[in-house]
């Protein structure tokens, strides 16, 4: 397993990590989640062995993950790190920049592997497509392809679909998360996007103030959500009598203590997001209809 323990790192004086722990068990999805600037792409460069810690230890099964001070060249055999810049080779196809590291002593085998992750990432049509007059996207996804070439024990993705349009986001991630599963290798995603992790992750970490906020699966977190910053990452939510409340928690009723003021509505497809006025606060819930802005209205929080 991947075991991360007191680990301490800043720039310069600025401490971007504060005695962070927590472990990964082969096989299993976490993903990092946090603000910008939380230390999610730091974390993950830690992890890599891009940057020396101040304090703490790394290992992943019985080897120590140690930065530049002790290594020549960054980085291990059985983990790849897949980054926003994606560092792939212009002039060559995609067919060859995913190939570039494998053996040509196999060429079969060498050509299967390729053929088998051009279809994960779905860009068999563009095999032999010179890697320059793809899009960001499109080169987003040869990266990750490239990184699954040599089958490493771990994989680290810093925003994996962050360049990948909405049209092809939704299938790519399911064949992505489901090649890692089927293949047992551990994955670290840090990313800012709640369908990364919803239906994907085993366990999900929450980074804010230099420190692990929270560490549970999606569900628990999302069920029972302990701080307004857990629950924004999931959905719209009110703090009402001290007490989170989701928007989809809130319905409309005849008549109940809490009575709102109509001041627009948002269109979100199977449903409108109604933000309303309640005792000189803003509260948002969901109404499978348009309403009038100005009309009073009432609400009941439901389980």
């Amino acid at each position: 397993m991947l075991r991360v323990n007191t680990l301490t790192f800043s720039y310069k004086k600025n401490k971007i990590l504060d005695k962070v722990n927590f472990s990964v068990n082969p096989g299993e999805n976490l993903s990092i989640i946090g603000e910008s600037g939380s230390g999610k792409t730091t974390l993950l460069k830690l992890i890599y062995g891009e940057y020396d810690l101040d304090n703490g230890h790394i290992f992943w099964k019985d080897e120590e993950i140690l930065g530049p001070k002790f290594n020549l060249v960054i980085g291990y055999d059985f983990m790849k790190y897949v980054a926003q810049e994606f560092d792939l080779m212009p002039y060559i196809s995609v067919e060859e920049n995913i190939g570039k590291h494998l053996s040509n002593f196999f060429p079969e085998d060498k050509q299967k592997r390729t053929s088998e992750l051009l279809e994960v990432v779905e860009l068999t049509t563009f095999a032999n497509v010179k890697v320059k007059t793809l899009s960001g996207g499109q080169k987003q996804r040869v990266a990750l392809a490239r990184a699954l070439a040599k089958q490493p024990e771990i994989i680290l993705l810093d925003e994996p679909f962050s360049h990948i349009d909405n049209f092809k986001k939704q299938s790519l991630r399911r064949r992505l998360f489901k090649y890692l599963k089927d293949n047992k290798i551990t994955c670290i995603v840090a990313t800012h996007d709640k369908n990364d992790v919803l239906g994907f992750a085993d366990r999900m970490i929450l980074l804010h103030n230099a420190k692990i906020e929270a560490n549970d699966t999606p569900e628990n977190l999302y069920k029972s959500p302990k701080t307004p910053l857990v629950a924004s990452f999931f959905n719209e939510f009110n703090f009402i009598n001290n007490k989170i409340v989701y928007a989809h928690q809130l319905k409309v009723v005849k008549t109940s203590s809490i009575e709102v003021k109509v001041v627009k509505s948002y269109f979100k497809g199977h449903y409108y997001l109604i933000e309303s006025i309640y005792d000189n606060d803003i509260i948002f819930f969901e109404s499978s209809e348009k309403l009038t802005e100005g009309i009073t209205v009432f609400l009941e929080i439901s389980t």
